[in-house]
């Protein structure tokens, strides 16, 4: 079992990369104004909701605490960011406060999940 979780884990981080990654790639975009989603943007922020599902039925399974309370908010602000990037994923150019929202909240997310212990 801890090799099932090892690996949703890595694919957890991966979809953290993609979308986080994206982000950053377009910050010389959003100042000038013409930061977009990226289909990649969108592809990690639903790995991560698909990953992190599968990991708490996985820990759950194996009998590991689970802190729901983290775990809900972790997932309240995965929600937030998801339906961002996929209602403004077809737009030429996205607010500059919605794509740093996203950007703000990836990494609030990141936050969460390694100093919420």
């Amino acid at each position: 079992m801890d090799v099932l979780i090892n690996v949703f884990v890595a694919l957890h981080v991966i979809g953290i990369a993609s979308l986080l990654g994206g982000f950053l790639t377009q910050m010389k975009a959003m100042g000038a104004g013409t930061a977009r989603f990226t289909p990649a943007m969108l592809h990690g922020a639903l790995t991560m909701l698909v990953t992190g599902v599968a990991l708490v039925g996985l820990n759950q399974a194996d009998d590991q605490a689970v802190n729901n309370i983290k775990i809900g908010v972790k997932l309240a602000v995965l929600v937030v960011v998801l339906g961002l990037v996929y209602v403004k994923r077809d737009e030429e150019r996205v607010d500059k406060a919605v794509f740093g929202a996203v950007g703000a909240l990836t990494v609030a997310n990141v936050f969460i999940a390694t100093l919420w212990t």
